[in-house]
């Protein structure tokens, strides 16, 4: 985990890239719209919006949460899978907001396109950034800390 701030925003900065990359090709998968074009044109104004919502809104409720909650908080990875599953939870109710309203702008019915929207990213969201995303991030930020 980072212990200063610049590894804090190294850390913050590779696992939102790979997290909106991730659900970007998704997205754009289940919608048949995959293009590079696409991918590209999504992928900056998510990455930012992400960015943004993880560093001071989620990031900060999902730990002061975490932290409240009745665990062993000398286990790193009951705390690492509790963190992770609260931002996962967190990232998917607000970016599933900003998908919506990004792929067409207020739709008629709104609760329902984001209902399912949130439906769809929540089953793909929880496995990559348990399995894939979450362990590749820790991965890369030990070896820059080994080499620091």
């Amino acid at each position: 985990m980072p212990q200063n701030k610049k590894e804090g925003i190294i850390f913050t900065t590779l696992m939102c890239f790979c997290m909106v990359l991730g659900m970007s090709i998704y997205n754009l998968l289940l919608h048949g719209a995959l293009t590079w074009i696409a991918l590209v044109t999504g992928l900056i104004p998510g990455f930012i919006v992400a960015f943004i919502l993880d560093s001071f809104v989620i990031g900060v409720l999902a730990k002061k949460i975490a932290f409240k909650l009745p665990l062993n908080q000398d286990s790193k990875l009951q705390m690492i899978l509790t963190i992770s599953c609260l931002m996962i939870l967190g990232m998917v109710t607000c970016m599933s907001l900003f998908g919506v309203l990004i792929e067409g702008g207020i739709p008629n019915d709104l609760s329902g396109a984001y209902l399912h929207a949130w439906r769809m990213n929540i089953i793909v969201a929880l496995p990559l950034q348990l399995i894939i995303v979450g362990p590749f991030s820790r991965l890369i930020l030990g070896r820059i800390q080994a080499n620091a």
